[in-house]
């Protein structure tokens, strides 16, 4: 039917859509606040001042920008925009409210933002960030905590084979000054370093000479980056080539980094990749992504940016963050069949059925009984004479219980109960029947 679907880029969230965000979200907030960050919501849209500038040239092209209203609507100019992500809001806290935060303040956003980029695989124009952030301290502390945090989500999610991408905007300074690309150049050479993964060295080679850096300057720094990133296992390697380009002082951040990650969750995922650049212009130190074999693009990635907040409040305040990426997460998870059964089992752990309208008032009963259980109750709404139709809706709702209330059933004092799974059946006696109904339901597997 025309005019039905949704705007390109965005997605309607049906219930078993829902239940897997739900899952998702739960896990990231209890990883997060076990390691002591705070909840923060802030506006669906910002003041367009407060975004523009922040996220360099090609991010300011994905802001999605919101008309004036009345009179000005005509001229075509925009006063808002809906927030392009949840860092640059979060700095506009910071300088808003720095006398009523403690000195060093950790939060934790979920919430959707907005990109007007390409639709694609995992990739959407409406997307949900789950983000951590620690504000007030330079030390690399932060940096190796939410390494952990991240590697700790990942893990309870069942997340086995991901890797996490490290380098320092520090260490790419040095390497483009060692290649010959003067300072004004660096920003639109990082820009093309950030797609070497997905247009290849020929493509960046290409796109870095369009933009005017020097051809010697291009091939050095093309053919340093096409040699990773090396394995995990090979890190000290990595570590040894960067300091034989750079210098040991130079490289001794990404080195002090990696000491400290090692004694976390992190140490095992972690991998030296000296041509991850990250698009966004604000970072200035750290930087990190994580990747899963065939997905295009990450599930996550941040680092630090310890000159943002300077932007709103007129002096530095040091910030690291890192930010997953929900869509990415549950699309890897739903083609790899990771959420347990319990959260695609439906909206019901039993389905109440009457058999006879006299009997409706019993069945209410029974659900609110069952309902005291904790179990998650739905009521057939209509008389059954039969069960084939109860029997075609619970098994459309992924409903593992049913239990029925009959004539003959009422006579003898019992209530019929259904697995349908394994399609056992009991009859219980009505004075116990929602303690055994819920003793079933606790055993259907998750």
């Amino acid at each position: 039917m025309a005019g039905t679907q949704p705007a390109r880029g965005t997605r309607d969230f049906l219930p078993d859509d829902i239940r897997r965000r739900e899952y998702v979200v739960r896990i990231v907030r209890e990883v997060y606040e076990r390691y002591g960050f705070e909840p923060l919501e802030t506006p669906a849209f910002e003041n367009i001042e407060t975004l523009l500038g922040k996220y360099g040239d090609e991010g300011n092209q994905l802001i999605f920008k919101i008309l004036r209203r009345g009179e000005h609507e005509g001229k075509g100019d925009a006063d808002l925009a809906l927030r392009y992500d949840l860092t640059v809001p979060l700095a506009r806290v910071v300088a808003q409210y720095q006398n009523e935060l403690p000195r060093f303040f950790k939060r934790y956003q979920i919430q959707p933002v907005w990109r007007a980029d390409r639709p694609a695989r995992g990739r959407f124009r409406e997307f949900y960030q789950c983000d951590i952030d620690a504000i007030g301290t330079t030390s690399a502390t932060v940096e190796a905590e939410l390494l952990a945090a991240v590697s700790d989500v990942l893990g309870r999610l069942g997340f086995e084979d991901f890797t996490i991408r490290l380098n320092d905007r520090r260490v790419l300074t040095a390497l483009l000054e060692s290649f010959g690309i003067p300072a004004p150049q660096h920003a639109d050479t990082l820009v093309g370093i950030d797609k070497l993964d997905k247009i290849g060295s020929d493509g960046v080679r290409r796109e870095l000479e369009s933009r005017g850096v020097d051809a010697t300057a291009v091939a050095a720094c093309t053919g340093f980056f096409a040699g990773f990133p090396l394995r995990r296992d090979a890190r000290a390697d990595a570590l040894a080539s960067l300091s034989a380009q750079i210098g040991d002082a130079a490289a001794q951040p990404l080195s002090d980094l990696l000491a400290l990650a090692d004694r976390t969750a992190a140490g095992p995922r972690l991998l030296v990749d000296p041509s991850l650049a990250r698009g966004l212009s604000y970072y200035t130190g750290a930087i990190m992504e994580i990747a899963v074999p065939d997905l295009a693009g990450s599930l996550g990635g941040g680092g630090r940016y310890d000159n943002l907040i300077g932007m709103f409040l007129g002096r530095d305040i040091p910030a690291c963050g890192f930010s997953l990426g929900l869509e990415r997460i549950i699309v890897v998870m739903t083609e790899r069949h990771m959420f347990p059964a319990r959260v695609s089992r439906g909206a019901a752990d039993v389905m109440v059925v009457f058999l006879a309208d006299q009997l409706r008032s019993e069945a209410l009963a029974l659900a609110a009984e069952l309902r005291a259980q904790q179990l998650r109750v739905d009521v057939y709404p209509e008389a059954a004479r039969k069960l084939e139709k109860p029997l075609k809706y619970a098994g459309s709702r992924q409903v593992p219980v049913m239990a029925i209330v009959g004539e003959d059933e009422w006579a003898r004092g019992e209530v019929t109960v259904r697995d349908l799974q394994t399609r056992e059946q009991q009859s219980p006696a009505r004075s116990v029947a929602a303690m055994r109904i819920a003793e079933i339901v606790r055993l259907v597997p998750t």
